[in-house]
């Protein structure tokens, strides 16, 4: 982990096909963008895989993070490294959940959530698509956070800002073959 209580702890990262965690480099950029303190922010990890960015906001006091993941292994891992974390408890809510990202969005009401992390394997560019259009339904940025998006860099921001008119991309950057937006509400 970057910062917070949870600070210099490492995770275990299991080699599964499609699994690329977010770096130390693009976290700390992440969460220099967002603030040190997470508190009164509901969180979600859309395709948690090591489930770096939620713990993250874990870390930082957010109040719920959910960490949604569909693979069984890396669900079992995600639960083994929470309980090696847990041996200094994070003051808010922390949920693993085994589900399909998208079919959990559906269900979720509007404004439910303040954080969503969307970073699904690059080789299945609609999931990404689909995520950030559903996010953009239940995400209330008012309170602070907004959709954080990573994707490959053969994609422009201008065509994931295309898929949510109502959103901008705030918060840009480029490490490598990976781009990265926050995006806030327009209406903010």
């Amino acid at each position: 982990m970057i910062g917070g209580i949870w600070r210099s702890r490492l995770i275990n990262v299991l080699d599964l096909p499609g699994l690329r965690p977010t770096t130390d480099r693009v976290r700390e950029t992440l969460f220099n963008w967002l603030g040190q303190d997470l508190v009164g922010l509901r969180c979600l990890d859309l395709f948690a895989g090591t489930g770096a960015l939620g713990f993250e906001a874990a870390s930082r006091h957010a109040d719920k993070v959910v960490l949604l993941e569909k693979d069984k292994k890396a669900v079992a891992n995600l639960s083994k490294n929470f309980a090696l974390l847990q041996s200094s408890p994070a003051p808010g809510e922390v949920y693993i959940t085994q589900a399909d990202s998208l079919e959990f969005l559906k269900y979720q009401i509007d404004g439910s959530s303040n954080l969503i992390f969307i970073d699904p394997p690059f080789q299945e560019g609609a999931l990404l698509d689909q995520a950030l259009f559903e996010a953009a339904r239940i995400c209330d940025d008012t309170a602070g956070g907004g959709i954080y998006v990573e994707f490959p860099a053969s994609r422009s921001r201008e065509e994931l800002e295309a898929l949510v008119p109502e959103w901008h991309c705030k918060k840009y950057l480029e490490a490598g073959q990976v781009k990265a937006c926050l995006f806030r509400s327009k209406a903010i």
